[in-house]
């Protein structure tokens, strides 16, 4: 096959997709006349040439998608001005203690925040599709072992958890600046003013810069309209 049309071909669905689209599926459009290397290839030529425009082409944990870039989200949500919804505090930073040491469970984010979480915070979580039930711990009771998903890195424009944003000290126990890192970087995904500002010992600010490159934008659906996700 041409590798120019191939290129077109990737390129209209990947424009035309709801969701993004994992390698083999891309390679599932050319009957795998094409291989993988070269849909690979195809794509960051792909990258390169949406440089210039207000649409960029990403990989996340699902797959490729269309996104719209950072600095068009503010003129992208006149379109939209209807706000999505708010998390509390205390859901985000749950989120955290989940996101950067799971798998854990319900005790062990209790020990590390010092409170109660309520069943219904955590079904939030659930419901949202950012946390699930991936086993249970072997001990008294087998409480269940909770972990991210991929729709939660898809949300915040990640293809991996290591992409999370780094730590000055990752192995301390009590993971407050973690708690304030994705709290604030869900701040920005979900549309929400952040009240508290981030600070690191490798300088104010620079965690904040590092959220909002990572922060989920805007995909294209097959009705042309941008969509948050």
């Amino acid at each position: 096959m041409n590798l120019s049309y191939a290129k077109q071909v990737l390129e209209t669905a990947l424009i035309c997709a709801q969701q993004p689209l994992p390698l083999r599926d891309l390679r599932t459009l050319f009957a795998d006349e094409v291989g993988a290397d070269t849909v690979r290839e195809l794509l960051q030529q792909l990258q390169q040439e949406w440089i210039p425009r207000g649409v960029e082409l990403v990989c996340v944990a699902s797959g490729w998608r269309f996104q719209s870039r950072p600095e068009m989200r503010m003129y992208l949500d006149r379109l939209n001005p209807e706000k999505p919804p708010r998390y509390t505090r205390a859901t985000l930073e749950t989120l955290a203690i989940i996101a950067y040491r799971q798998p854990v469970t319900r005790g062990d984010m209790e020990d590390i925040r010092g409170v109660t979480i309520s069943s219904l915070l955590l079904k939030q979580l659930e419901d949202r599709g950012w946390v699930e039930v991936i086993g249970h711990r072997d001990a008294p009771g087998r409480p269940a072992l909770y972990a991210t998903t991929k729709q939660f890195l898809d949300d915040l424009g990640l293809a991996s958890l290591d992409e999370l944003p780094l730590l000055e000290n990752p192995v301390q126990q009590v993971p407050d600046m973690e708690s304030l890192a994705l709290a604030q970087a869900f701040a920005i995904a979900e549309g929400a003013p952040s009240s508290d500002p981030v600070e690191t010992a490798t300088g104010e600010g620079q965690l904040e810069i590092a959220l909002e490159d990572t922060a989920a934008q805007q995909s294209i659906p097959t009705n042309g309209q941008f969509e948050p996700h």
